[in-house]
């Protein structure tokens, strides 16, 4: 890493994207101008391979497609082949909205449409030109050209349960997805709500890996195969076995890769409700989340917007609020909390009412990098 180098967080909200620049110092930041103004903006990340940096949006006019750039945002290329469904389902149409699942209507026998594209994760650092981009109704891509075009995981598409899975109330969407740095057979998924998928043979099959994680929402059945409403999911790529998750129903650590989970937060957080997770990128038993009082009141915690910080694991957490206000309802959605990755890394945290948080010390103390933004959706932070 050079002297010149720098850091760039990018951020993606409900009206465009803005990327924000610093030196190694995080100090001053910044501001580019507004990109994809007016759309959506789920997720935007920079491949730390090429360097090209790949942005999911959607337009109600126009609908989803993802975007490429080469020079650092300042310009942007739309994929060829944007992700999109070319037959039906043999396991049957899944219902992709709210109003879908409750209708008491059967699906429909036309084709799905992508609704929305969640996310976007680069492969491998040795599978050359591979993504992965996790989309509405909850359905899985690759592309194979940098971005360029994108061909359905037929596996997953085609899984018995996958006709019968719920959405959340954001919808049904595949919204996080995970390598195991040192398998290529080996991948994850998390679904709303259909919960933890993994693949032991490039995509081929899939299995759920949700034991012991409750389902609360579920009446009696508290411990379904599947059905869980998993938000979001990460790993240490030094660790490839130990993931963690924040669910709707708490947070978790599984230490033989979602073959089971343990229970992290019971007696130890305040509160078992949150969206977002995030691995130190450096140290695989540092983990960060930031809690909501419950899937009913979803504000902050005794009304004090905090990060919760576990250095062993989820053993035990600390309440991390110096420089964050303290009477505050602020929520931060699932791909609103990253790291970036230097020796002492930047934390960074988008609220979905438009303030972007960030700390230079590990979480130990906050600042306020930008207000007034629309609802933040997205934040990922890289070197270059």
């Amino acid at each position: 890493m050079s002297q010149s180098s720098k850091v760039v967080v990018m951020v993606g909200t409900r009206k465009g994207a803005f990327l924000y620049t610093s030196d190694l110092n995080r100090k001053k930041w910044s501001a580019s101008d507004l990109k994809f103004k007016g759309w959506t903006v789920m997720h935007m990340m920079l491949d730390p391979r090429d360097r090209r940096m790949h942005a999911a949006v959607g337009s109600f006019v126009f609908g989803p497609a993802t975007h490429y750039s080469d020079d650092l945002g300042e310009s942007w290329t739309q994929a060829e082949v944007v992700p999109a469904f070319t037959r039906p389902s043999i396991s049957g149409r899944p219902h992709g909205t709210v109003e879908e699942a409750f209708s008491g209507l059967p699906a429909p026998a036309d084709l799905e449409k992508v609704i929305q594209i969640w996310n976007i994760t680069p492969g491998r650092a040795d599978e050359p030109g591979a993504l992965y981009a996790g989309v509405q109704p909850a359905a899985l891509f690759k592309s194979t050209d940098r971005g360029q075009s994108w061909m359905l995981v037929e596996g997953l598409y085609d899984h018995p349960q996958r006709g019968v899975w719920n959405p959340g109330a954001g919808g049904l969407c595949l919204h996080t997805i995970v390598l195991d740095p040192g398998d290529h057979q080996r991948m994850y998924v998390a679904i709303s709500a259909a919960g933890v998928y993994r693949t032991d043979d490039g995509g081929a099959t899939w299995q759920p890996r949700n034991k012991n994680v409750r389902v609360d929402f579920m009446g009696e059945q508290q411990f379904p195969e599947f059905g869980q409403c998993v938000h979001k999911l990460d790993m240490h790529p030094a660790q490839p076995g130990v993931l963690y998750q924040q669910n709707h129903c708490g947070v978790y650590r599984s230490d033989n890769r979602g073959d089971d989970w343990i229970d992290i937060g019971e007696g130890r957080l305040p509160a078992r409700f949150g969206f977002p997770i995030a691995v130190h990128p450096h140290d695989p038993r540092t983990v960060y989340v930031i809690l909501e009082e419950s899937d009913q009141y979803r504000m902050s915690v005794d009304g004090r917007f905090s990060v919760w910080r576990s250095r062993d694991g989820g053993e035990n957490w600390e309440r991390k609020t110096e420089g964050l206000p303290q009477q505050a309802h602020l929520v931060v959605l699932r791909d609103a909390l990253a790291t970036d990755t230097l020796d002492r890394p930047g934390i960074y945290a988008g609220t979905d009412t438009g303030q972007l948080f960030y700390s230079r010390d590990e979480g130990d103390t906050w600042e306020m990098m930008a207000d007034y933004l629309p609802p933040i959706l997205s934040v990922e932070a890289a070197v270059v």
